[in-house]
């Protein structure tokens, strides 16, 4: 490297190391005890990472909202969706309620079903855009939900978006999405035509995997809550997160798909994965998520095994009359907000604003970082489903999770969990939305 070439890296380094010595990073704010020196590490990585940002973000952000509003007889929701200062928008959403069922394409279900989906997409938009177009039909479609389980029906459909992605409809959805897609033939530009073994027209059914074609190299989050009579079933892969508000208390139903817990960097590491600056494979900032094919190429593991799996978590409660609402979101809100913060936000707006899209946008307008590089530059969707009548069934018991086990290292410290040695302040890994949200 040059030596002006040296230079002008320093200062870049010099002005992003800075403030974040300036941030409070050193001293727990509780105890005012210092960190143990490894510490030091997560300020050199907090500045790789924001060397890898650059160039994702635009100069002023992008302030226009998308959002909605509807209702049936047992529920009503808003939602609001926006860019920021991210340069693309990757987020995607997808709801289905009483009306919209009675469509012939569902003409078999329960008409009590409503179905709500968030899908937070990462290098690029097709793995999101491809959920929230597919993933509802396929668990409403399967057997399983038939049968009246929905945890096997919404499991099965999170596994099979990778399946689909690597046919001929997943091909041809992202060639859609890039606008590689003739629109007045349907042919795609690199759609392979020519079988290689005898050269003629290769047969490439829809529904099935095509040996050239390894699916889109993106992936997204998704977080999907499915309320049926008065059962809610949630299914989350990724850090996308549903919240319970519970007679004003928030209840998470999702947990964040990190890296450094146990669980997951154990199946990581098992299936020759390894986890770098609180990343997978030292790129990817979550355990789990639908796409990220190259990650799900060990033909000797199932898909539940893989370095990055597409397997939901799952849980399944009875809604009850001390149910406020949900909320569910994608990690551009809960980097700013802690889960108890949004029940708090959305109680508050709701003594005064009725239409819920509005408190949604609200809370999207709060959590829009003032200038790039800070929390809150992230694309943000929100979705708030608030009940309408009360539930005659006992309220679920929540319990809050136990702080999980640690793996220690620089990677862990990546993502400020860990314990302060000196003075025993823990932070867990779960649920610290603010590295400066100690807990002592």
């Amino acid at each position: 490297m040059s030596e002006p070439s040296s230079r002008y890296w320093c200062h870049i380094c010099d002005g992003m190391v800075n403030p974040i010595l300036e941030s409070g990073l050193i001293k727990c704010p509780i105890c005012e005890g210092g960190f143990p020196e490894e510490m030091a590490t997560v300020i050199n990585l907090k500045s790789v990472n924001l060397l890898l940002n650059m160039g994702v973000y635009l100069s002023t952000p992008k302030r226009e909202k998308l959002s909605e509003d509807g209702e049936n007889d047992r529920l009503r929701y808003g939602l609001s969706s926006m860019q920021g200062w991210r340069s693309t928008m990757e987020d995607a959403v997808m709801i289905l309620l009483l009306s919209l069922l009675q469509h012939a394409a569902f003409s078999n279900l329960d008409g009590s079903t409503s179905f709500f989906g968030v899908y937070d997409g990462h290098g690029g938009k097709e793995v999101a855009k491809f959920c929230a177009k597919f993933l509802h039909q396929q668990v409403l479609d399967h057997e399983a939900h038939l049968d009246g389980d929905l945890g096997t029906s919404v499991r099965k459909a999170f596994l099979r978006m990778d399946e689909m992605m690597c046919g001929k409809t997943g091909q041809k959805e992202a060639a859609l999405s890039m606008g590689k897609l003739d629109k007045s033939n349907g042919n795609m530009e690199s759609l392979p035509e020519i079988d290689e073994d005898n050269g003629q027209p290769d047969e490439w059914p829809s529904g099935e995997v095509h040996p050239n074609y390894k699916g889109p190299t993106s992936g997204s989050t998704a977080c999907v809550a499915i309320i049926r009579n008065n059962q809610l079933v949630v299914a989350n892969a990724g850090d996308s997160r549903c919240v319970m508000s519970q007679k004003g208390q928030a209840h998470d139903l999702s947990k964040d798909h990190k890296p450094d817990l146990y669980a997951e960097k154990k199946r990581i590491l098992e299936a020759g994965g390894y986890v770098a600056y609180g990343r997978v494979n030292g790129s990817l900032n979550m355990s789990r998520a639908i796409g990220d094919l190259e990650m799900k190429q060990n033909k000797s593991l199932p898909a539940e095994k893989q370095i990055v799996t597409a397997d939901p978590d799952i849980i399944t409660v009875e809604l009850s009359a001390d149910d406020d609402f949900l909320i569910i979101a994608c990690d551009g809100i809960w980097d700013c907000m802690s889960s108890q913060q949004a029940v708090d936000f959305v109680q508050e707006q709701l003594k005064t604003e009725k239409k819920l899209s509005v408190v949604c946008e609200r809370a999207l307008d709060r959590c829009l970082a003032p200038s790039s590089g800070l929390e809150g530059c992230d694309n943000m969707t929100m979705i708030v489903v608030q009940f309408k009548n009360p539930f005659d069934t006992k309220p679920t018991s929540f319990q809050q999770p136990p702080v999980p086990s640690i793996l220690y290292g620089t990677s862990l410290l990546m993502s400020y969990s860990g314990i302060h040695l000196q003075d025993d302040c823990v932070v867990p890994e779960v649920g610290v939305d603010n590295p400066r949200e100690w807990y002592c």
